[in-house]
């Protein structure tokens, strides 16, 4: 809002005088109307003759209306939830998904809220949503699933930024729930699936690997030493019968 110098002229102030003199007149029972009690967690934007008076709000506390001059409008200034209904998005990767969240907000500044724009609330949910679905189809679907907080920390910047002028603070953004199509899911399940699988055959793959060096290193050493050859096959026996098996084979000749 722009400052303005000027008053409220002559026709003005005569008006407000009579206002004045109207309440002074039927004192006091004109003061059960214009005294009004604004709560702490609110704040009053009075118009006197269509002007915001002292271009500030007012409260809380008590104030005074004088009739017929004046009027008000009661700002809430606590924390409101704003739900996003979810949004057909359609991803950078050409994936179309369902995305709801939830926006945390406040107006800081009643005087913004009521002059520069007709419903704030209104506005902040429509902003949101166009704004959630402009950031989300700049971005994959992989970048979506995993980077929850960080794209919801980029769409509370812009809907700060945007909304700054109205009055108002984002606190906080959030994303809810991501629905992508049911085909598109068993893709994913089997792609992971698959995933899965060769990372398990190369892993036994390395098993076999390492344990043929193992088997090789071994035969070397009782390569050097036949009676160690002997003491492993009485190991072996030793295991075998701690199984209750009922029958042994012994290799001949075993030496």
């Amino acid at each position: 809002i722009a400052d303005r110098q000027e008053g409220f002229g002559v026709c003005g102030w005569i008006l407000v005088s009579l206002s004045f003199l109207l309440m002074l007149i039927t004192f006091p029972i004109s003061i059960w109307a214009c005294m009004k009690v604004i709560r702490e967690y609110e704040r009053a934007v009075v118009f006197r003759l269509g002007r915001i008076l002292s271009k500030k709000a007012k409260g809380p506390g008590m104030i005074l209306i004088l009739p017929c001059t004046d009027t008000f409008v009661k700002v809430d200034l606590r924390i409101v939830t704003c739900k996003i209904p979810p949004q057909e998005v359609l991803t950078k990767d050409a994936v179309t998904t369902q995305v709801d969240g939830v926006v945390y907000y406040r107006i800081h500044s009643a005087v913004s809220a009521v002059a520069n724009i007709s419903d704030v609330h209104s506005a902040t949910l429509l902003l949101a949503q166009t704004t959630l679905r402009n950031v989300l189809g700049t971005q994959s679907l992989a970048q979506l699933l995993a980077g929850r907080e960080e794209t919801a920390r980029s769409i509370q910047v812009i809907l700060d930024n945007a909304t700054e002028q109205w009055g108002v603070k984002v606190a906080r953004v959030k994303i809810k729930d991501v629905r992508i199509p049911v085909a598109m899911q068993r893709a994913m399940a089997a792609e992971a699936e698959a995933a899965r699988e060769t990372r398990a055959k190369i892993v036994a793959a390395e098993g076999e690997m390492n344990a043929s060096r193992a088997l090789t290193q071994a035969s070397m050493v009782l390569a050097e030493s036949p009676a160690s050859l002997q003491l492993r096959y009485l190991q072996t026996l030793t295991t075998l019968a701690a199984k209750n098996n009922s029958s042994i084979v012994f290799p001949l000749p075993i030496n």
